[in-house]
């Protein structure tokens, strides 16, 4: 319980007046991320989530950083998808290609999409397998406390019910330690069958960051983020089992998501 009460102090919470404002902060921590890592690394790896996330990075692909982002060292990779085929309107690949890559210069060679035309399973295994081979040459890093991959950055979405990638409350892979890539066959939103980074993989990364906007993101908000509410089991609220190891935690937040969150937060506060 210390050393996650320690990892919730550590994180920073950054709350906008607008939607405009938090889109504009989150393309600079992107890119400064981007920027650091290329230094330190020479590339930038990066896991994106689906749904509205998407579109709140857009300005990522407007002067100036279309131009000053060294787009040809990103790789990018999926924390979860859903399975359906690329083109399908559910698809995250799909919402990240049309809303973003199809913008920037990411070379395709870098992009590392989902398999849809094989079970969920055999794509989890796939997935997994490519993962694996890039720590291998260290495209990807790796987390010294525990050897699962560390990604640069991963960028999450968070559900009304505070499920984060497609790590659902009270689902059994909350508890997968062995995978870096699991399925789940029995989504309780649709489409049921989804691939997903496990907990392990998403809190062993370099940097976690979690947007979340809206009213009906506001109790979960505040239940993820809270230091301790009595009677709240982790696994009814994954995005409160986000403890990255080595690794920092920002929440990127509207006015209306942040609504219920007490004052006296532990977490490092950073309105605009």
């Amino acid at each position: 319980m210390a050393a996650s009460s320690e990892a919730r102090k550590k994180s920073e919470l950054r709350v906008f007046e607008s939607l405009d404002e938090l889109a504009t902060d989150l393309a600079e921590y992107i890119a400064q991320l981007s920027e650091t890592s290329v230094k330190e690394r020479g590339c930038f790896t990066i896991a994106f989530s689906g749904g509205s996330l998407i579109s709140l990075i857009g300005k990522l692909c407007e002067a100036p950083y279309n131009k000053t982002v060294d787009w040809t060292k990103w790789y990018v990779f999926w924390a979860d998808e859903r399975a359906v085929a690329k083109n399908h309107g559910d698809s995250n690949y799909k919402q990240t290609k049309d809303g973003f890559l199809s913008k920037v210069s990411v070379l395709n060679s870098h992009v590392y999409s989902i398999n849809d035309n094989v079970t969920v399973e055999d794509a989890a295994g796939e997935y997994e397998f490519a993962i694996r081979q890039l720590v291998k040459i260290r495209i990807i890093g790796v987390c010294e406390s525990n050897d699962c991959p560390k990604f640069d950055l991963i960028l999450l979405g968070m559900g009304p019910d505070g499920h984060v990638a497609s790590l659902f409350p009270h689902h059994p892979v909350l508890d997968q330690k062995e995978e870096w890539v699991t399925y789940i066959t029995n989504s309780p939103q649709p489409p049921p069958e989804r691939i997903t980074f496990t907990l392990p993989v998403i809190n062993s990364a370099s940097n976690v960051a979690v947007v979340a906007t809206g009213e009906d993101k506001a109790v979960s908000v505040h239940l993820a983020i809270a230091d301790a509410i009595d009677g709240l089991d982790a696994v009814s609220l994954p995005a409160r089992m986000l403890l990255p190891a080595d690794g920092k935690l920002v929440w990127f937040l509207d006015k209306p998501a942040a609504s219920v969150l007490d004052a006296g937060s532990n977490f490092s506060q950073h309105a605009e």
